[in-house]
């Protein structure tokens, strides 16, 4: 076989495997959020306790990091200094635990399918709490987009057939919290080049996470637990929905290590929209007509800053080569004279 058909056999094979990394991060990431809602639920497991979930998913991932990191030496750890963990990590952990708390609240009191349509405000509060701390340039445009994708939400929210004022507050504090450390990560991580992975992000975030997490837990739900003396850990649905919440945080690894975070936000759109066809088909939620519109227009918001996000990636990667084509061209010309140079120079020495 020629060298056209080794090049077509290696192309096929990494869209194959784009493919495979896009498939394996939407289902686990399905399974999670199908999982924490059968739990939480009071109509299915009937366990309504989110802070106290969340804990035993922070505890799992944070065991596991430290085995992984630690004992079995899989990935080195980041150089990290007392004052960095307290001014970088810490604050980090804190809005990772409020989001998390928040957004594992919500599964109570709304539908699977309402929840992934308010989770279309993501690149709206992302953008907005970006452009607040100067990491973002504001843009007419782009405001516009935002604004098309908050018109979108709140139509589906207007035809919600159950609608729970708490359960959107709580979704919409999740969204906000998410989004504040998103930024926060490129703010104080990734500006000082600091990098993490998913088993070093739990290794430091997770501990961290797991402590801002008990301080509620200890007024809000302790009690509760305590007066339900029949409870008992079911280990075999918590152990496999924290393994679940593990091997998640792999995925978004693997496929944004051998992609990018954009395939990630389409990826996400496709998995949305899976979820509200699963909730609508298998749990029996109600979607209704308008539910569709609303977020149709999201969608369509969310899917045209994708494509600025990519037309804007694909600028920047001209403009380096480019420029990196334009400093080669210099140095080639630059050794010409050079050469030029010496050989006259021995011209008139002869």
């Amino acid at each position: 076989m020629g060298k056209g058909g080794n090049l077509s056999e290696g192309v096929v094979k990494k869209i194959l495997l784009s493919y495979m990394y896009v498939a394996i991060w939407i289902f686990l990431s399905f399974t999670v959020i199908v999982y924490n809602k059968y739990i939480l639920d009071r109509k299915l497991y009937n366990w309504p306790y989110p802070i106290s979930l969340t804990i035993i998913h922070m505890a799992f991932c944070s065991s596991l990091a430290y085995l992984l990191v630690r004992v079995f030496k899989v990935v080195e750890p980041v150089t990290m200094t007392m004052d960095l963990y307290c001014k970088s990590v810490v604050p980090i952990g804190l809005l990772y635990a409020f989001s998390l708390w928040l957004s594992n609240s919500a599964y109570i009191y709304l539908s699977v399918s309402f929840i992934q349509m308010l989770k279309a405000l993501m690149p709206v509060a992302v953008y907005s709490i970006g452009v607040m701390f100067k990491k973002e340039n504001f843009k007419s445009d782009t405001m516009c987009n935002m604004v098309s994708i908050s018109i979108g939400v709140a139509i589906a929210a207007y035809g919600e057939a159950k609608f729970d004022t708490w359960g959107v507050m709580l979704q919409l504090g999740a969204v906000a919290f998410e989004a504040t450390r998103l930024v926060m990560i490129q703010i104080l991580l990734t500006s000082k080049g600091i990098t993490f992975n998913p088993i070093t992000s739990l290794y430091y975030v997770a501990p961290c996470c797991l402590v801002f997490l008990f301080i509620p837990w200890i007024f809000v739900e302790y009690p509760m637990l305590k007066d339900t003396s029949s409870f008992h850990l079911d280990w075999l649905i918590f152990g496999t929905n924290s393994v679940c919440a593990f091997a998640l945080n792999l995925a978004v690894f693997l496929l944004v290590g051998k992609t990018s975070a954009l395939t990630m936000n389409v990826a996400g759109v496709v998995k949305d929209w899976l979820l509200i066809a699963f909730s609508w088909s298998v749990i029996k939620d109600t979607v209704t007509p308008v539910n569709l519109v609303g977020y149709g227009l999201a969608f369509l918001g969310v899917a045209y800053y994708n494509h600025a996000k990519l037309q804007a990636l694909k600028a920047n990667e001209a403009q380096k080569k480019a420029a990196q084509a334009s400093d080669e061209e210099a140095v080639r010309l630059l050794e010409e004279r050079k050469g030029e140079n010496g050989f006259k120079k021995n011209e008139s020495q002869g």
